[in-house]
């Protein structure tokens, strides 16, 4: 392999993307990367001033950008969100499920209220997100799906137990995406962030920050710009062989 191509496989010039939970944390760091490797990005989530801050941070640094209020557990608005996409870019090769809540409930009190807000919005709405991207992206030829899940799915973790269940479920939803759709040559890969410097880990205190840090091999929190490299790996053509699996992106937590 020469420089040149090997400089090519995180080329993404002339692709779509479009990234749930994209303004803000992880997802507004892969926006980032997705749009300095080339891609066309459309970032979604439920506020539209977020959404609308995002387009114009986008736009600001060159990129083709747009933002799109939608709310997850709505699914006529997760098809609406694949048709703005199509509308505006004329086609869709790369999703990415980002957005995710970690509603937390104790085991004994769970409300049905809290079971179907954490399963639709972490499981319902990106398998059938999917779903609808399906035509789009059996029409193009680098097609990739990346399905963000957590450390959770591998660990237990009694307080926010729903949320780890979301993520164990659409782990296993992501091997048989991509069994089902490896004949229209669609790539469906996992992406497993282990301890992040985010709105969510913060929002557990100092506390329990630090101990979400310490958990870890490394010692440390991620920054949401380490999530980039992983996922680029396994949204471009350098993940071209690369199908129904789960990078661990934890600093060692996961014994594995």
């Amino acid at each position: 392999m020469d420089a040149d191509a090997l400089r090519s496989l995180f080329d993404l010039t002339g692709r779509t993307a479009l990234v749930t939970g994209g303004t803000r944390g992880i997802g507004l760091a892969l926006a980032e990367g997705l749009a300095a490797s080339g891609a066309q990005v459309v970032v979604a989530s439920r506020k539209p001033e977020a959404c609308a801050e995002a387009e114009a941070h986008l736009r600001s640094r060159g990129a083709e950008a747009l933002g799109v209020a939608t709310h997850m557990g709505d699914l006529e608005a997760v098809s609406a969100l694949v048709d703005r996409t199509v509308d505006a870019f004329g086609g869709l090769d790369i999703v990415v499920n980002n957005a995710a809540n970690a509603l937390a409930q104790p085991l004994g009190q769970l409300t049905p209220e809290a079971w179907e807000k954490s399963f639709d919005v972490n499981l319902r709405g990106p398998v059938f997100l999917l779903q609808a991207a399906l035509p789009h992206l059996e029409a193009s030829p680098h097609a990739a799906v990346l399905n963000v899940v957590s450390v959770g799915a591998f660990l237990f973790s009694a307080p926010v137990a729903m949320y780890a269940a979301g993520k164990a479920a659409l782990l296993s939803f992501t091997r048989s995406m991509a069994a089902a759709h490896v004949a229209q040559g669609i790539r469906v890969n996992a992406l497993a962030p282990g301890s992040v410097d985010t709105d969510m880990v913060r929002n557990t205190g100092p506390e329990g920050a630090a101990a979400m840090a310490a958990a870890s091999l490394m010692g440390r929190l991620a920054t949401p710009d380490e999530m980039v490299g992983p996922a680029l790996l396994l949204v471009s053509d350098a993940g071209s062989y690369i199908t129904g699996q789960v990078l661990l992106a934890d600093g060692g937590m996961v014994p594995h």
